[in-house]
């Protein structure tokens, strides 16, 4: 199909599409914060505490008196940070696990299977939980729990996909030609496998997003003076008669990142699968 067909079908996929402006505009967020804030984040005015929109502060200020445009805007860098690193942490271990356990097979295959559901026992909660009670909070302690549980999570999607390359024709006739097992991974089953994996991270990435709240929230993750929409929302509960906009700003922000990548992710499987393809 050529260039300008694919770009006709993208934008003919209605998830795609939106989930793609969503996203474009958490990235586009992320950009500004870094050149340009209303307000130092981490600025603190008691004589301004709770105080609703205006042309000062566009959409009021939190209990301390800090803007919570500015916080909500150096709150998306938290988010896209945690999702980078944790997705890219669960990609690099997880895929190379799962490439060598449908490579090898037999008790290699069997140990990384059992390795990852011995992952799998450890959500990245608790593994958030266990690395605060050594290392103390923060946002490292977060993005080294959600990436560990991404590993996983990868290693059994990459060995599911990478099985079914396997056994495809063009597979056992390169196998008949004398190409190893690690050449026929590098030139066959990661490239044809991709597409799964691409759709896969960006599903990750609305979890990691996700669990990063949720840690923040629990005050295990991002620590002041760094702004998060997880603790947000926490400071937002002492709050919630006096000015309930505050739980509803941070709230709305994850809402809308997490649904654009789903919708992102959704898209994708669609226009890269080419059973689904041929079929739209």
């Amino acid at each position: 199909m050529s260039s300008r067909g694919v770009v006709r079908r993208a934008l003919s996929h209605h998830s795609f599409v939106l989930g793609g402006l969503l996203v474009a505009l958490l990235l586009a967020t992320a950009a500004l914060s870094l050149v340009w804030q209303p307000w130092p984040p981490a600025e603190i005015d008691i004589n301004a505490r709770l105080q609703g929109p205006s042309a000062v502060h566009w959409l009021g200020t939190d209990s301390l008196g800090r803007d919570v445009a500015t916080q909500l805007l150096v709150g998306s860098q938290t988010s896209l940070l945690v999702g980078v690193f944790a997705v890219a942490i669960g990609l690099g271990a997880g895929v190379l696990l799962g490439l060598l356990a449908a490579a090898a097979g037999g008790w290699i295959d069997e140990a990384v299977m059992r390795l990852s559901d011995f992952g799998f026992a450890f959500p990245a909660l608790l593994s958030a939980i266990l690395l605060a009670a050594i290392y103390g909070p923060g946002l490292a302690t977060g993005v080294v729990a959600i990436g560990v549980f991404n590993v996983p999570v990868f290693a059994r999607t990459t060995r599911a996909a990478a099985l079914q390359v396997w056994s495809r024709d063009y597979v056992l006739a390169a196998r008949a030609a004398g190409f190893g097992p690690w050449g026929i991974t590098r030139n066959h089953v990661l490239p044809n496998i991709a597409n799964v994996l691409i759709v896969q991270a960006t599903v990750q990435f609305s979890t990691a997003i996700l669990g990063e709240a949720a840690l923040s929230f629990l005050g295990l993750g991002a620590q002041p003076p760094r702004p998060s929409w997880g603790r947000m929302l926490a400071e937002a509960q002492t709050q919630m008669f006096q000015a309930p906009s505050l739980a509803v700003y941070p709230g709305v922000a994850i809402a809308l990142t997490v649904l654009g990548l789903n919708l992102l992710g959704d898209g994708l499987r669609d226009l890269l699968d080419p059973r689904l393809a041929r079929s739209r």
